[in-house]
Order: structure tokens, then sequence, then C-alpha cells
């Protein structure tokens, strides 16, 4: 998909297949060893999820990322509107409170929530994009900067509004990539 001439980072970083086509839909396509789970461990009292993956990767969630990450329509949103999660809310302790969590067939957990939310399936192949751990965000960043580099055709930094040029009046500004350890 093309935004303004431009690929979109997060269609830049979805799965190929070994033909260069995206599957249908790429958070459910045939699993491999990166997306199929050894082990899930729920620590309700540590307040985080545990994935042991089959190629031994391990992926640590804290409960508050793990609401903040859901997926459904109401938290997302859906026809082009924003999702409740849109609006920033403050998440309260029962909101980031796991009560029970339950497979989804082969592809996904469904967690239920202290509040009642329980509509959001969590897809292996989410949950592995979204690792945490600092291996998986240096090539989350590596990738945004490679897919930024190489479509504007020069690898230097974009200038104006949300990638775009600048127009009459408006200052130019860089886009600069936030780093997990500082927060800047």
């Amino acid at each position: 998909m093309l935004t303004h001439g431009r690929p979109r980072i997060a269609d830049a970083l979805q799965p190929t297949e070994p033909d260069g086509r995206r599957p249908y839909n790429w958070a459910v396509a045939a699993p491999g060893p990166s997306t199929v789970p050894a082990r899930i461990h729920a620590d309700r009292a540590g307040r985080s999820l545990a994935i042991e993956w089959a190629d031994g990767h391990a992926s640590t969630y804290d409960f508050a990322a793990l609401r903040w990450l859901c997926p459904c329509a109401f938290c997302r949103g859906e026809a082009g509107l924003p999702g409740w999660l849109d609006t920033r809310p403050t998440l309260t302790p029962e909101q980031t409170s796991l009560v029970d969590i339950h497979l989804v067939g082969q592809y996904a957990v469904a967690p239920e929530w202290g509040d009642g939310h329980h509509t959001g399936y969590y897809t292996f192949g989410l949950l592995r994009d979204r690792c945490t751990c600092d291996e998986c965000h240096a090539r989350r960043v590596r990738q945004a900067n490679e897919s930024s580099a190489s479509s504007s055709g020069t690898g230097a930094s974009r200038t104006g509004h949300a990638g775009h040029a600048p127009t009459a009046g408006e200052p130019a500004t860089t886009v600069t990539t936030m780093s997990k350890e500082s927060g800047q």
C-alpha cells in the first residue's frame, strides 16, 4: 500500500512469502519456529506474560504493555474511526489485571482482563513481532530506518510533517527515531 507515493513502514515490516508476495493475513500466516510458542506462562503476581518460542527466543510482556497492544476493534478502532486506546486513556489497575487467558486455535491467545474486556485475539505473529526484548527492538528500529532510507531514495532524513516535504512557509523538521533506553 502506498501513502502519498511512499510505502508505509508497517507494510515494509510485514513478512513475505518466499516468492515475495505477502500472505493474505500475515499475522496468522503459516507458522514458522519464530511464531510457534513452546511454552506460555502468565505470572499474575509478577504481572507479566512470558512466551518461550520454538526457535529458542523468549519474550516477556508486562500486563500494562499487553493491554496497550490489544488488537480488538473497540481498542484499535474500525471503519476509519479511532479506537478507545487512541484516546490515550489512563489504564486502571483493574484494566491491566489479567484474570484468565485462553488459547484461540493454534494461532492466538485471548486474555480476559479485570474490567471484563476479553475480545482481543493476540496472534502469535503479532506477539512475536512486538517482542519487547532489546534484540527485537533494535531489529524493528533497523528495519524502519532501512525502509525510510530506501523509500526516500537518498537515505537522508525526511523533512516536514508526517514525512512530507515542507510547503511554503512551513519550517523543515527532522524526523528522528526514539531510543528505547533514553526515551528520547
